[in-house]
């Protein structure tokens, strides 16, 4: 080979590898994205709408305290995996509240609701139906994207094993000896209103006049007390697991929880797109990451029980060893339908001050 044959062969090879590397460093050029898309098909798949988010750079929550389920690491971690500013309005915000903040100057991206409020400002959502959409229970989830359950809980009893034995049902708590408690006003809170109900099950049918009956008992005996000076609480699992996870003496657990048999009630907290973002497709990136493995299993580390649950312990993306610190349930889970809660809250209304008090 000549001298003017080798330089024409590197310079040849040179040019191949200088087009190569240009077409390597170019960006993958991604179709247009319809920020108020309905589904990822909008975004040319999952690339896109992360690509759409991190243009917008920001999402504002409300109603999201760090200790509830898990909140404050599943905001630092959806933040630190996308490169997305979270700013977080009022994290004691109740569903109303977060409604309501939809009209202010600093409106939320997203809300995190109990489902008769969401059913109840439906109009106000943008319809996005997250790719495991299939996997949420149809009784949990708007038809048409508006609204969807991304976690709950079942009612449970939490109670020092120090004071007394594990209570096999509700009515176990109506005891000498032993305090008990909700965890707030059942007329103005909502797990309280839940904790009223869940006492009156029976074969899967609840009663507002035998909870409120059952509590008269207990106030009767002298046995209604606060939470921290309770024996027993009746409260969420979520909330129970949470408090027996921070309560320990001498490597014990001075707080344990139960589920009474053939009385679960179970409650979701709902996920919507607020119709005004202003961080649109954030919003969406957002309930995606709500709704993937990753996210429902950070619920779960939080001791909620995943609305995906199910559909992810077949294909075994669940975490065990987090599914495993739940209280086991026995029985058919109840959910109380709108006109069910709306019926006995109205019961409560009458009832609760009369026989109970404030």
């Amino acid at each position: 080979m000549t001298k003017r044959a080798s330089v024409a062969a590197i310079l040849l090879v040179s040019a191949v590898a200088a087009a190569c590397s240009t077409s390597a460093q170019e960006p993958k050029q991604l179709p247009p994205a319809n920020v108020h898309a309905t589904g990822l098909n909008g975004f040319g798949g999952m690339e896109g709408l992360v690509a759409a988010a991190r243009k917008e750079g920001a999402l504002t929550v409300i109603g999201l305290p760090h200790t509830w389920v898990n909140y404050g690491h599943i905001i630092e971690r959806f933040s630190e995996e996308y490169g997305i500013k979270v700013t977080e309005l009022r994290p004691d915000a109740n569903s109303q509240q977060q409604v309501a903040a939809a009209a202010t100057k600093t409106p939320p991206d997203v809300f995190d609701l109990n489902l008769d409020v969401a059913v109840a400002n439906a109009e106000k959502f943008a319809p996005y139906k997250v790719a495991g959409w299939q996997d949420i229970p149809d009784d949990l989830k708007e038809g048409g994207g508006l609204w969807y359950a991304a976690y709950g809980g079942y009612m449970s009893i939490g109670y020092d094993p120090r004071k007394m034995a594990a209570p096999a049902s509700y009515a176990a708590l109506n005891k000498r000896g032993v305090t008990v408690a909700l965890p707030g006003d059942p007329l103005r809170t909502a797990s309280a209103f839940s904790g009223v109900m869940a006492t009156s099950l029976r074969k899967g049918k609840t009663n507002p006049a035998r909870g409120v009956d059952f509590f008269a008992g207990i106030k009767k005996s002298g046995a209604l007390a606060a939470p921290d000076q309770a024996t027993a609480v009746v409260d969420w699992d979520y909330l129970n697991l949470a408090r027996s996870a921070a309560t320990t003496q001498n490597g014990k657990p001075t707080w344990l929880v139960t589920i009474p048999h053939d009385a679960v009630l179970a409650s979701y907290y709902v996920q919507a797109i607020n119709k005004k973002a202003p961080h649109p497709a954030a919003a969406r990136l957002w309930q995606e990451f709500l709704l993937s493995d990753d996210g429902q299993n950070l619920y779960l580390r939080g001791y909620a029980r995943p609305v995906r649950m199910e559909a992810m312990e077949m294909r075994k993306t669940l975490d065990r060893d987090a599914a495993g610190k739940l209280p086991k349930a026995v029985g058919t889970p109840v959910i109380l339908t709108i006109p069910e809660q709306d019926a006995a809250k109205t019961y409560l209304q009458k009832h609760w001050a009369r026989q109970i008090g404030s």
